[in-house]
């Protein structure tokens, strides 16, 4: 009998052709993109606009559905969070954190929601490759319609700075 090989997940096309790896990606991911609207609401307030405060706070909300969907599409799978250095996201940070370092009171509104199209469009990228790159079809569904959503995200933010230019 041969002693047993222990695999390492050096791409996201092998370590995403596993539901459970997937799902806990997009939990951990859509939690993240929570937080991160939530900053960007409260830097919003600070600055005394409650109308771009109010539309970040939504996309937290839609962001939290995001994760209760991928939570509750998990079912029946113990979908384990790996360690903080063990998600595959590809080069560097997870898609939502890796745009949102500037952050703070001093954001103005427009480059708040360049920030966050930044973010979703990193999201949608994200869930593109693994459907393109993985070999499991039940990974692929839950990947095309994960990035179908961060399109109706970024699409609602193109339609905000479209107004703020128009103004």
């Amino acid at each position: 009998m041969a002693a047993a090989t222990r695999l390492s997940y050096p791409t996201v096309e092998y370590f995403m052709d596993c539901i459970n790896r997937f799902l806990a990606h997009a939990i951990a991911l859509e939690g993240s993109a929570a937080g991160r609207y939530e900053d960007l609401a409260n830097s919003m307030s600070a600055l005394g606009d409650a109308e771009v405060a109010a539309f970040f706070r939504q996309m937290a909300e839609f962001a939290r559905m995001h994760q209760a969907e991928a939570i509750d599409r998990a079912g029946f799978r113990d979908v384990e969070q790996p360690p903080e250095d063990g998600y595959e996201w590809g080069p560097g940070e997870s898609p939502e954190d890796a745009a949102w370092a500037g952050v703070d009171s001093f954001l103005d509104v427009t480059a708040a929601l360049e920030l966050a199209l930044e973010a979703e469009r990193s999201s949608e990228a994200f869930y593109r490759r693994v459907a393109r790159e993985t070999s499991d079809a039940e990974v692929r569904g839950f990947a095309e319609s994960f990035a179908e959503e961060e399109v109706g995200h970024v699409n609602a933010l193109l339609a905000r700075l479209e107004r703020r230019a128009s103004v």
